[in-house]
């Protein structure tokens, strides 16, 4: 490197180009990155700026980001705030909270009492439509870091700009629905849902959501307003249940059903952890709904012929899982509505397209099969795949395995890793 600063010298175009390369491409030492920093600094701060700006959230060299992160703290570098912010953002098992590098680095230049302030700032503070995934990584990580009330006393204000559509669209959720979006599919969804074509849906929930106790209320999440809905259209004496009530009748339908479970890949260290009784007490009122909601579902034969024609379907076609999502129009039928993945990757995943999601917003379960052969018993629940895809959507889902060619298990789950079996459907 000393011999091309001589030769061709830090003017040179190309050059610089290079060094910056190094700054994220994988390949070099950090002792080689470390020298490029230290010239490109001396030369074009602005584009060392720039460079790990965009650079610095996706990078997955740790022991570079520790001391990347270390030299922007020692050299005090403010413009580069957000980047230190989304880096953060993205959850990582490598630390405990307070020994992430990012967090730390912020530290060092504004103090620990005042990152969450400087996280609520930035917020506020990038507002243009092309900042949305910014916005919604600060939004997630006030919530991992346990500054919930700062965007409570916002969202209960009236300080919001008139033009600011993301928080406007979230306080709506908040104030009209009691529900406030923890993670980045929330927030499409509660703003998805505040589009004036969902507007009779939205009307809707809020009523249907207001004639709950405050109990059933304050554990809300957004997967439970299709639920909602449907209990207020179909089922309105639901809405009186209390949740153990629920929970109880579950235990008597469930009890005597054969069940079958994941052995493989499900992250479980007992059958156990698929049973109601291992989660009944996780359980709200919107999961049981939903589960009770799910067993009618299965009794209806058109439902258990759909399911197996899909499922067939699925065992002939070996590049992909087949999934969708499962509604209730307004007269009361469930609809299973298919849909093709996004991109065919192999036979034990399905990847949802775009307009799945747009569907599910308004349904009650998003599906897919586990379907490679007729007698996979030994696969009958989500994988931890699945489990990250619950995490991920907090959508309420549902999984279905062949036991043989004219029986399928079934499984509820969600986010947090709650599982619960359901039993068996036959075909006829």
């Amino acid at each position: 490197m000393g011999m091309l600063d001589e030769q061709v010298g830090l003017d040179n175009s190309q050059y610089r180009e290079t060094l910056h390369r190094m700054l994220w491409v994988s390949g070099y030492t950090n002792d080689a990155r470390h020298a490029a920093l230290n010239r490109l600094w001396n030369v074009d701060r602005d584009g060392v700026i720039k460079t790990v700006r965009q650079r610095l959230p996706r990078m997955d060299n740790w022991t570079w980001i520790e001391q990347l992160c270390e030299w922007i703290a020692e050299e005090e570098v403010l413009e580069l705030d957000a980047a230190l912010i989304s880096s953060w953002s993205q959850p990582t098992m490598r630390y405990e909270e307070a020994d992430r590098p990012e967090r730390q680095a912020l530290v060092l230049m504004y103090g620990e009492g005042e990152l969450a302030t400087l996280v609520f700032q930035s917020l506020l503070a990038t507002n243009k439509s092309w900042q949305q995934g910014y916005r919604t990584r600060c939004w997630e990580l006030l919530l991992r870091i346990g500054a919930q009330d700062k965007l409570l006393t916002l969202l209960s204000g009236s300080s919001i700009p008139e033009d600011d559509m993301f928080l406007l669209d979230l306080q709506r959720a908040t104030l009209e629905l009691g529900i406030m979006p923890q993670n980045k599919e929330e927030i499409l969804w509660a703003r998805e849902l505040c589009k004036p074509e969902y507007s009779d849906f939205w009307n809707e929930a809020v009523e249907a959501l207001s004639l709950l106790d405050d109990d059933r209320r304050v554990s809300l999440e957004m997967r439970d307003i299709p639920i909602a809905v449907t209990v207020s259209r179909h089922w309105p004496e639901l809405a009186t249940k209390s949740t153990s009530s629920l929970v109880r009748f579950l235990e008597t339908e469930l009890k005597n059903r054969k069940h079958y479970f994941e052995y493989e890949g499900g992250g479980n260290t007992s059958t156990l952890n698929e049973l109601l009784p291992s989660h009944k007490n996780k359980l709200s009122w919107g999961d049981a709904v939903a589960i009770r909601v799910a067993l009618e579902a299965m009794e209806v034969p058109e439902v258990r012929t759909h399911f197996f024609d899909y499922a067939n379907r699925d065992h002939l076609d070996t590049s992909t899982e087949f999934g969708g999502v499962v509604e209730l129009d307004k007269q009361g039928r469930f609809v299973i509505q298919e849909f093709e993945p996004i991109i065919r990757n192999h036979d034990r995943r399905f990847d949802a397209p775009q307009k799945m999601f747009d569907a599910a917003y308004t349904s009650l379960f998003h599906f897919h099969f586990h379907a490679q052969k007729y007698k996979n018993g030994d696969h009958a629940g989500p994988g931890m795949g699945d489990k990250k895809y619950a995490d991920n959507t907090r959508a309420n889902c549902l999984v279905l395995t062949y036991v043989n060619s004219n029986t399928m298990n079934v499984d509820y789950y969600r986010h947090g890793h709650v599982v619960v079996d359901l039993g068996t459907i036959t075909l006829n």
